[in-house]
């Protein structure tokens, strides 16, 4: 028995079950064809279920999935037989509030892919190598935020990330001129 709970892994996927932003914390599925295969599995036994107003639970290939849905995102954490789902279930709210947060209550799938990269931050202050590090939506979204540099700051002080963020924003004010 582990010392503490561990994540097997955070989907985040579109309502027809393509990926958006996934993380795999174990070696559970060694090959990414093994991931997708999951994946589909995952949305296609979830996806006639209402789980719009709480998390739903579901035991799934000996694994305990607990998910929530929004428009048109689809949010999955799953956790070992043996996990406990209030844990999971904890670690499930944190993520989908901290996006909530961060794509300030315009959470669909647009706005997602304009913001993965706020959303694998995200993830990275959730959960490190399975270990869950923090559950506090407004404590993640805080610490993304912190991530997120002014984009006014010179471009050697900005991740490729946020430079290529900025130079979006240059090239769509310059055609929109």
């Amino acid at each position: 028995m582990e010392l503490c709970p561990l994540i097997k892994n955070i989907l985040l996927l579109d309502s027809e079950g393509k990926r958006i932003a996934v993380k795999y914390y174990s070696d559970d599925w060694p090959t990414n064809s093994a991931k997708e295969a999951f994946e589909k599995a995952v949305f296609t036994k979830t996806q006639k279920t209402n789980a719009r107003t709480e998390a739903e639970i579901t035991m799934f290939d000996n694994y305990i999935v607990v998910y929530k849905f929004v428009q048109d995102l689809h949010f999955f954490v799953t956790g070992g037989e043996n996990e406990n789902e209030i844990i999971l279930a904890t670690v499930l709210q944190g993520f989908f509030d901290a996006v909530g947060l961060l794509l300030r209550g315009n959470e669909d799938k647009k706005e997602a892919l304009e913001n993965l990269d706020l959303i694998l931050l995200c993830l990275d202050e959730i959960v490190d190598g399975g270990v869950i590090l923090e559950t506090d939506a407004n404590v993640i979204a805080g610490k993304v935020d912190s991530h997120s540099m002014d984009s006014g700051a010179p471009l050697s002080e900005q991740t490729i990330t946020q430079a290529l963020a900025t130079a979006r924003e240059h090239l769509a004010r310059s055609l929109l001129q």
